[in-house]
């Protein structure tokens, strides 16, 4: 009696109690329910039992039209530096800063000097050397002039011609016009200033019709050809809704080395001449029609290579997974090419799903509650 009160004193009964559960876990875990541990696959009972139930829609194509908007600027259709041909002093300005011209109107006045009456010199020596050259002629036909001397005189009536065209065209370029119809939209000189040749007076702006020029990737030029229909928007300013139409008119045929984009050019009408040049603007570039898939861009996948592609069943219910070609998207739809029409797209349980598997397919409306709580849309 005396040994047991000892043994217990040395060891409480929480003690001893502890340590048998500790002895009861551990061999529930060694030898527990072995049946969960399997090394063969379930029979194939089980595994139909485990098919899993994917959400289907049937889809056909659509038309669409696609749009490019790229960002860029306006510029006049034409517009050209004034600069002075000849040295002159200012004598009159005929046309008003901002005022409405027509091709060949006289822009500016500038002193002639002594041009006329050089004009009027050069004019009586071409008289002179066409009188001896008619001379010579003569004295040719009886072997009377040497062939140089012919020559002579008739470089000397050439350089009479040629002197008389130049003292002509300086004499006209006194009265500078206008290339062609615009609006003189500078004018930097005032009367009695003197001009040399080369300086800048003034600039003249025809954007009756306007320019838009931009760039665009090397992945959207191929979409582009000349005559598509753009919409431009005009970007903040006085008139940020302001919008003209056009066409595109250019595209390059070479992309720029530093950023591997194409410019192109946009034809615009601008009947109205609201000022616009200079601005920056939207462009929205009409692509040519195309039929398509719309879904939700939820169902784009990438394959193993890292394109874009969307499953689906075929008519046996086995998963296949299609390449795609993104024609465009928003954050409620993708517009895709490449899929077989009509395609029944996986529209919930899709990440489940595996290429080649057969699937329980099951109507985009059929699916309860419950298991759209349990998949998730994929």
């Amino acid at each position: 009696m005396r040994r047991l009160q000892r043994f217990q004193h040395a060891f409480p009964f929480s003690y001893v109690l502890a340590s048998l559960l500790l002895l009861a876990l551990v061999l529930w875990m060694a030898f527990g329910d072995m049946q969960r541990f399997r090394s063969e696959p379930p029979e194939a009972s089980e595994a139909a039992d485990a098919t899993i139930r994917v959400e289907v829609s049937e889809r056909s194509r659509q038309p669409y039209v696609p749009q490019l908007v790229v960002q860029g600027q306006l510029e006049a259709a034409q517009e050209v530096e004034l600069r002075a041909k000849v040295a002159g002093f200012v004598e009159e300005k005929p046309v008003r800063l901002g005022e409405q011209v027509q091709a060949g109107d006289t822009l500016l006045v500038l002193d002639q000097n002594a041009l006329p009456e050089q004009l009027e010199q050069a004019r009586a020596n071409i008289a002179l050397a066409q009188s001896e050259l008619s001379g010579a002629e003569s004295l040719r036909r009886r072997e009377l002039i040497s062939q140089p001397e012919y020559l002579r005189l008739q470089a000397a009536l050439s350089r009479s011609v040629a002197e008389v065209a130049d003292l002509s065209r300086q004499l006209d370029d006194t009265r500078p016009t206008a290339p062609f119809s615009g609006t003189l939209d500078r004018l930097d000189v005032e009367l009695g200033e003197l001009l040399q040749p080369g300086e800048t007076w003034g600039r003249l702006i025809d954007d009756r019709t306007l320019t838009g020029t931009a760039f665009v990737s090397q992945q959207q030029v191929g979409q582009l050809s000349s005559g598509l229909p753009v919409t431009a928007r005009l970007l903040g300013g006085a008139m940020p809704s302001a919008t003209l139409a056009g066409t595109l008119s250019h595209i390059a045929s070479r992309a720029e080395e530093a950023t591997r984009s194409f410019y192109i050019e946009v034809s615009l009408d601008n009947p109205e001449q609201r000022r616009l040049a200079g601005s920056s603007a939207e462009f929205t570039v009409t692509l040519p029609p195309k039929q398509v898939h719309a879904f939700s861009p939820a169902l784009l996948t990438l394959t193993a290579q890292g394109d874009l592609s969307v499953k689906h069943l075929d008519d046996d219910n086995t998963v296949l997974q299609t390449p795609v070609t993104l024609i465009s998207a928003d954050t409620e739809r993708a517009y895709v090419t490449g899929l077989p029409d009509p395609v029944r797209l996986i529209t919930l349980g899709a990440g489940l799903a595996e290429v080649g598997q057969r699937v329980n397919a099951v109507a985009a409306d059929a699916l309860d509650e419950a298991t759209r709580d349990a998949q998730g849309e994929r």
